[in-house]
This record gives structure tokens, C-alpha cells and sequence, in this order.
């Protein structure tokens, strides 16, 4: 029988019709199975949480293996958006001492983030809290808790040499492929420049949960979870307890203190004050800490040790003085009379002392008008024409020394500081307007010049060496059984011998009778032999900068130490006691001078007292 036509029509659009609602689903299957996982997401989701293993941050020692950092444990709460039911949102903010509309605003943001990834809520939990949630966790479906670590420091000190922690930043993820959103990263000091080592590796675990976000066991017996690498520890060269005394003696000083084991470049205190306790900027409350500190008007944050420039003042005079004797324009036996001033051209002022009849005693009296001319023979004796050509040989002596360069020192941050160039005075006077009388500050260390801290410690581990420095370092060594490398020497190309006259003025300056002009007296510690130079670093903001530089004991020195306190005039009166006392608690590992110490402490609460009160009136 046949088909009417009408009929076969009408199975032909049928048969049409149904062969192309199979083509669509074919699709559809092919677009979900190949091409969108987003369904895979979601069923995977359901049943697999891979929770990453963060690794433990490499702990940090002094050079005596007294801890200086270590970590303690921490718990992010982390959701996967998709697979949140209904929750007593009120018992998950009290449990978390948060508020309805925080925990609401946390889950918008993580939904925004991804509606199938997880995303933490809360972030640095302390155990206690944790403790409280981990009963009730089984009732808020979708969340669970992330172990992490935190920083903690056993004494407050040494903050912006161990630097600290923070989350990292978009423009952070683009720059290293290896960090992800939440992950840590060092933000400052040595946790910054040893990033790398002290970071480990993560890993991640996946296991198996139910609809009650129970876990139930690892997925595929756990051969496709990885295992965390811890990172490795560090050891400094640090000393904790001189660190620990030195900040005290500065508790209520703005300024710096740097001290150097000549002998390696080793780093045995950087201190910078005010500081701040590194445990504020650690934990939940790290944010609001920081926004104190940054805001405070006395700079907790900065890093003076490394980053403050401050003319040298008249520790520079040494570098004239050894300059000098290598270019054979002066001799230790030279006398220059001394009237309160050196009387050509505008003249610079000196203080009272007896008459200096050699460069050692101009050394121990720090006296002003010697050096002019010491400084004025180095620039234009048998000079022949302009002065540019003496000048660039001067400021080539001069960055020798490790001035107008940084130092390499393993911290972010160091500047170069300034010294000044021929091309610079040129542009300034224009050129053939200027001579050593226009640039004489700088036979005092004054005038254009600039440095660091760190690189005055650093000219005294030069005289302390007799003419070579090693490329100051924190780091001794890394992880259990790595030998540190070999600190790199730096000659200044003055020959040793020449240091004598030197040397014997700065033992003199501290050691010899108070009639005869020394300027450092107050560091003198007995049997310590102590070498030291005073500065007075004229300030245009205020009252000048009290300076001092020194190394001990003068033969076979173990110490070499730079002491800057802002404002607080003569160089003799308040940086050198601290000096002393820092040289006598490391060498002796006690202090005798008690009350050397209660004076220094005593001026220092009351110069913070007389600012404070300037300060308000």
C-alpha cells in the first residue's frame, strides 16, 4: 500500500525535525565535554577540594643561633562560592568576631572572583580562633579552613634589617609567573632579598568531601598531590644582644648606628631609630599598624642605616688627611697654626684647642683650619691651569673609599650618596668661576658631599684594615651545611703605611689627657684602645648632627662602628659614648661604665622631651 503524498510529507518534516534536535544535543554534549568545562568544574567541585600546601618560611637566626625569626601557625577560610547552601550567617560572625555584613561583603567579593574557584574570606585566623570555628565548620557548607604560617619575633628588634611579609600584588603575580592571589612575599630587608631561598615551594593535596563538606580521604590515594618544600633558614652575622643594646641606647634618638667586623665586612648591628616593633606589622592588624607607622612625622618606616644622606662632617677629615699623604702634598710633621679660623678667603670657623704640630695631633683636636690647608695643597699644589683636572683626581681618591656608590650591601634600598664632580661646579659657577677657596667646606666634610651610615661604618673598617674594606654583608650562610662565599676585598689604593699618623690620632682623640685636645674622650673604654673621630654635621634644619666613627682595638681590630644621632650637636658629646659603649658590650660582653650609660640614656629622653615640646608650641 502506499503512502499518500500528504502523509510522507508529513514524516519527512518528522524525521527532519527529530534527526536535528539530535544534531543539537550531539552539540551541546560535544561544547560541555570538550570546549566548556564549566560543568567539570562543578562536578568535580562536588566531590574533589585541592587545598594547597604552603610551605614553612625558612626561619632566621643570629650569629650565634639565637633565633631572630620563626613562624607560627595561621588559618585563612577559604569558600568555593558554587557550592555554599544556607548558613546561620549571625554563628559565623560571632564565631569569627565579625560583623553580618562583613562576612556578606567577603562572599560578593569571592563570588565576583569566581563563582567556581576558591577564594579566602578571612584571611591569618590565629589558632584560637580557628579552634572555636573547626567545631561549627561542618555547618557552613562550601567553606573550609586553609593552614598558613605567620611571622613572629622572639625580641623586638632589628626591624628593618629583618623587613616582613605581605601579600602579593597584581603588578607582583605578572612579574613571576610563580605567585598566585593570597600567597606571601617578602615586601622589605632581608625577607625581600632572600625571597628566593626563603620562600620553599608549595605543594597542593587533593581529597574527597561529601555534601557535608566532610573530608573523606585522599583522592587517588594521593599520587597526584604534591609535597611542600620548606624554605631554607638563614644564619646572620648579626649579634642579637648588641643589636638589643644598641637600640636601647638610641630608644629616643632619631638617627643610626652601623658596626662592621672589619676583618670580613660582616654586619654586626644596623640600627635605624625610631624603629618599631616587627611583630605590628604580622597578622590581621598588620594594616592598621602600617598606617600608624607611615604616618607618624619621626619616620619609624625609613631605613636611615642605608637610605638617610648625611654629610660627613669632620670624620671626612681623614680621607683628606690619607689622600694627602699619598699624593705627597702633606707630611705628618707639618704645623699649621690654628687662630679660631682659617683666615684666607671667607675663612671657616674652628673651635678652641692648643696649636696642632702635627697631622696626628690636627687628627686628635679636629682642627678645622689644618685641614683648609691640607685640602687646598691636594687641589692646587703644583697645579698647572684650571682646577677641573685636580679636582676629578680628588673625587676619584674620594669614591675609592666606597663613597658615591653603594656599597652592595644584601638589603634593598642603599643609596650611592653624594660627592660632588668638576662638571658639577661648573655648571653651578660655570666653568674657570670657582676654586678651592669656593669649594672649601669640603676639607671639613661638608659642602656637597653626602653619605650613608653604612658607608661611614665602613670608612672606619678601612682604617681599622689599614686600606682595604670587604663588601659589607647580613647573610653568613644559607640552610644547614652551605659555607658562606668569600667576602669580596676592595683596596682604596692608599699604601698602608701611611694610615699611621692616622691611626694614632684617632687613639689619641679618645685616650689621651683630656689638656691636650682630644675630642672623643667620652668613648674611651680601658684596655680597649679604642680609635675614634668626631663629627659635627652642620644641619640646616636644625641643630647639627652628632657624629662618630672609631674601631677596636687599634691593633688586630674586631669592631669597626659609625654612630649618627640627628640634632644633637658635637660629635664628642652623645654619638661617641654611644660608640664606646657598643665597642665595650661586644668585645667584654658586659658594661662597666654604669654611669656613662645612665647619661646617655638620661640625654636622650631629654632632647625627645625638648623636640616634643618644640614640636607643639
Amino acid at each position: 500500500m502506499s503512502i499518500p503524498s500528504s502523509s510522507s510529507n508529513r514524516y519527512i518534516v518528522v524525521m527532519g525535525i527529530m534527526l536535528i534536535s539530535l544534531l543539537v544535543i550531539a552539540a551541546q554534549l560535544f561544547r560541555i565535554q570538550v570546549y566548556d568545562d564549566s560543568y567539570k568544574l562543578s562536578a568535580d567541585n562536588n566531590v574533589l577540594r585541592r587545598t594547597i600546601q604552603y610551605p614553612a618560611r625558612g626561619i632566621i637566626y643570629d650569629r650565634k643561633g639565637d633565633m631572630l625569626v620563626y613562624n607560627i601557625a595561621a588559618y585563612d577560610l577559604v569558600v568555593v562560592p558554587m557550592q555554599v547552601r544556607s548558613f546561620d550567617t549571625t554563628l559565623m560572625a560571632e564565631l569569627l568576631n565579625l560583623t553580618n555584613d562583613q562576612i556578606r561583603v567577603a562572599l560578593d567579593e569571592a563570588k565576583r572572583y569566581s563563582y567556581y574557584k576558591e577564594s579566602p574570606v578571612v584571611k591569618q585566623l590565629s589558632p584560637e580562633t580557628y579552634g572555636k570555628l573547626q567545631e561549627y565548620l561542618f555547618q557552613f557548607p562550601g567553606f573550609y579552613a586553609q593552614a598558613r604560617s605567620l611571622r613572629r619575633y622572639p625580641r623586638p628588634i632589628a626591624a628593618h634589617l629583618l623587613g616582613y611579609i605581605g601579600e602579593v600584588t597584581p603588578s607582583m603575580i605578572a612579574d613571576n609567573p610563580y605567585y598566585r592571589a593570597g600567597d606571601y612575599i617578602g615586601i622589605s630587608g632581608i625577607e625581600k632579598s632572600y625571597e628566593s631561598v626563603l620562600r620553599g615551594r608549595r605543594g597542593v593535596k587533593i581529597q574527597m568531601v561529601d555534601v557535608h563538606n566532610r573530608i573523606k580521604g585522599a583522592y587517588a590515594n594521593g599520587k597526584n598531590d604534591t609535597i611542600a618544600i620548606a624554605g631554607q633558614d638563614l644564619h646572620l652575622s648579626l649579634d642579637a644582644k648588641l643589636q638589643e643594646y644598641g637600640e636601647k641606647l638610641m630608644e629616643f634618638r632619631q638617627g643610626s648606628v652601623v658596626a662592621i667586623d672589619p676583618s670580613n665586612g660582616e654586619i654586626l648591628s644596623l640600627i635605624s631609630t625610631p624603629g618599631y616593633d616587627p611583630n605590628l606589622l604580622v597578622g590581621r592588624a598588620r594594616s592598621g599598624n602600617y598606617i600608624a607607622l607611615d604616618s607618624n612625622r619621626r619616620k619609624p618606616l625609613f631605613n636611615r642605616a642605608i637610605m638617610a644622606l648625611y654629610p660627613p662632617g669632620s670624620t671626612f677629615k681623614v680621607v683628606n688627611g690619607l689622600i694627602a699623604l699619598q699624593k705627597g702634598v702633606a707630611q705628618n710633621n707639618e704645623s699649621h697654626e690654628c687662630h679660631g679660623r682659617y683666615p684666607i678667603g671667607r675663612g671657616v670657623g674652628c673651635h678652641s684647642h692648643p696649636f696642632p704640630r702635627t697631622l696626628t695631633d690636627a687628627i686628635k683636636m679636629s682642627c678645622n683650619t689644618y685641614f683648609c690647608y691640607v685640602f687646598r695643597n691636594i687641589l692646587d699644589y703644583g697645579r698647572q691651569g684650571p682646577i677641573d683636572s685636580t679636582f676629578t683626581l680628588w673625587s676619584q681618591s674620594v669614591k675609592r673609599f666606597g663613597f658615591n656608590q653603594r656599597l652592595g650591601i644584601d638589603l634593598p634600598g642603599e643609596l650611592a650618596g653624594i660627592v660632588p664632580s668638576a662638571q658639577f661646579y661648573n655648571q653651578y659657577f660655570h666653568k674657570g668661576g670657582w676654586n678651592s677657596l669656593t669649594i672649601i667646606s669640603l676639607a671639613i666634610g661638608q659642602g656637597e658631599l653626602s653619605t650613608t651610615p653604612l658607608q661611614m661604618a665602613n670608612l672606619a673598617a678601612i682604617i681599622a684594615n689599614r686600606g682595604y674594606y670587604f663588601t659589607p654583608h647580613v647573610v653568613r650562610s644559607i640552610g644547614q651545611n652551605s659555607q658562606p662565599a668569600p667576602p669580596q676585598r676592595h683596596d682604596v689604593g692608599i699604601d698602608s703605611a701611611l694610615f699611621t699618623p692616622i691611626v694614632n690620632g684617632m687613639y689619641e682623640a679618645v685616650n689621651a689627657e683630656l689638656w691636650t685636645g682630644g675630642t672623643g674622650w667620652r668613648a674611651n673604654v680601658p684596655g680597649l684602645s679604642v680609635c675614634g673621630k668626631t663629627g659635627t654635621a652642620q644641619n640646616p634644619h636644625g641643630e647639627d648632627h652628632s657624629v662618630f666613627i672609631a674601631f677596636a682595638p687599634k691593633d688586630n681590630p674586631k669592631i669597626a662602628i659609625a654612630v649618627y644621632i640627628e640634632n644633637a650637636g658635637g660629635g664628642g658629646r652623645w654619638a661617641a659614648p654611644v660608640a664606646g659603649l657598643m665597642i665595650e658590650k661586644y668585645l667584654t660582653d658586659t658594661v662597666k661604665n654604669a654611669n656613662m650609660e645612665q647619661w646617655v640614656l638620661d640625654g636622650a629622653k631629654e632632647q625627645f622631651v625638648r623636640e616634643a615640646y618644640a614640636q607643639q608650641h
